[in-house]
């Protein structure tokens, strides 16, 4: 399993793409960085999108690729969502008035893009890995998710705040080579962090002591660009790496 990163901050700023991991450049997990990373030939390879949930940070790429796929694939780009994510693109963005509906164009017998949704909690086919999602906390419906073969297995947390049900499948996973984990604001925001669904590095102290499968690298993204010095800061006595696009990881 090879990931790299082609966006990892939790906002866009010329030197900070937002989320999206390339798997064996076939998978990209979520969408925020993939038409501002890729050329056209290495976008047309993407087979598989597995989005965590539907904000726009997470999926805004996802318009322009269908748009820019258009004549150039034999069969659909696949999107794994859950359901009420599925729905809100369909309702929200797919919807012929913010953007044409490429779940039917060129038709809808071999449309550019298909969505494949799936429960909450279940375990699925992306590709060659086995995908186990997990409920996460977050104002949206959010999954972490554990991608596994044969061999290797990696843990990413999605947009999340403080959970129990992420740590319960982490550390009951056999062969986990990689745990990514997102914290997207400093301490001083720990009221906005609780009401937004994500983590500070204090909250994230407490969230680690539930990791009982100490020795898998623990790898963070998600950081706010607006905050990131005092972030590194914060994030210091942790035992943690902090992700940077442009890098790959081979597990």
């Amino acid at each position: 399993m090879r990931i790299r990163i082609l966006g990892c901050h939790g906002g866009e700023l010329p030197d900070c793409k937002t989320t999206c991991f390339l798997i064996d450049e076939k998978i990209a997990f979520d969408a925020g960085a993939l038409t501002a990373s890729l050329g056209l030939e290495r976008l047309a390879q993407v087979d598989h999108i597995l989005l965590s949930h539907s904000h726009f940070d997470h999926v805004k790429d996802l318009p322009l690729l269908a748009d820019l796929m258009v004549g150039l694939r034999k069969k659909p780009v696949t999107v794994h969502a859950s359901r009420e994510c599925t729905q809100t693109l369909r309702n929200c963005m797919f919807n012929d008035r913010l953007w044409p509906d490429f779940t039917r164009i060129p038709n809808s017998r071999n449309p550019v893009i298909r969505f494949e949704p799936f429960r909450v909690g279940s375990r699925f086919k992306v590709g060659k890995y086995a995908v186990q999602s997990v409920l996460v906390s977050h104002p949206v419906e959010s999954c972490g998710f554990v991608i596994s073969d044969r061999h290797s297995a990696m843990a990413i947390s999605g947009d999340t705040g403080p959970t129990d049900s992420l740590w319960t499948l982490v550390n009951r996973t056999p062969n986990l080579k990689a745990l990514v984990l997102e914290t997207s604001f400093p301490n001083r925001l720990q009221a906005l962090a609780d009401i937004s669904g994500h983590l500070t590095p204090q909250t994230l102290r407490r969230e680690l002591a539930k990791f009982k499968r100490n020795g898998a690298p623990i790898l963070l993204y998600h950081l706010k660009p607006a905050f990131l010095r005092q972030l590194k800061k914060e994030l210091g006595p942790l035992p943690v790496e902090l992700l940077e696009a442009g890098d790959v990881f081979d597990f």
